[in-house]
């Protein structure tokens, strides 16, 4: 009796877990797909590539930056271009990815932007921040929302806090 019921409950939970199996490579290439967007992010700004380091954004993008007024597509976009054209090269962004959740057409990512002054590769500024994308309905991962904030690099928090 108890196996019979013990293989009952297999052939009810069976469907369960293959989808959740499903969901989790789902989530993983996800994943991938954003830390690639992230990665041609950089590359771009690097290069001063102004027009490809929009691509990033969802045409309804909303950005909250501190120290900056809140932004939508064309504002941050703007203010890219601007910084790309006075550094003329000087500027390259490095980006340290945290963590990323998917749940469905939605992913969070927690990151650390650090931009540096080259040639000499020293820091600038340094923004923990958290980027919302969202699968466009070209299949394509955009940020549609993200927030940063300064961090002095002298001034850590204590671990825990």
């Amino acid at each position: 009796m108890l196996r019979r019921a013990v293989l009952v409950l297999a052939l009810l939970l069976a469907p369960s877990l293959a989808h959740a199996e499903d969901r989790s490579a789902a989530d993983r290439a996800a994943e991938a797909a954003i830390r690639a967007r992230l990665a041609a992010w950089t590359e771009a700004f690097n290069r001063g590539d102004a027009a490809a380091t929009c691509d990033l954004f969802a045409d309804d993008l909303k950005s909250d930056v501190q120290g900056a007024p809140a932004g939508d597509k064309a504002a941050v976009c703007a203010r890219l271009a601007t910084a790309l054209a006075k550094s003329a090269g000087k500027l390259a962004y490095l980006c340290q990815i945290h963590e990323i959740l998917v749940s469905g057409d939605l992913a969070m990512v927690r990151l650390t932007w650090v931009l540096t002054e080259r040639p000499d590769g020293k820091a600038l500024s340094r923004d923990e921040g958290m980027d919302i994308f969202r699968r466009d309905a070209d299949g394509i991962w955009r940020i549609a929302r993200f927030m940063a904030f300064p961090v002095d690099q002298n001034e850590r928090p204590a671990p825990g806090k």
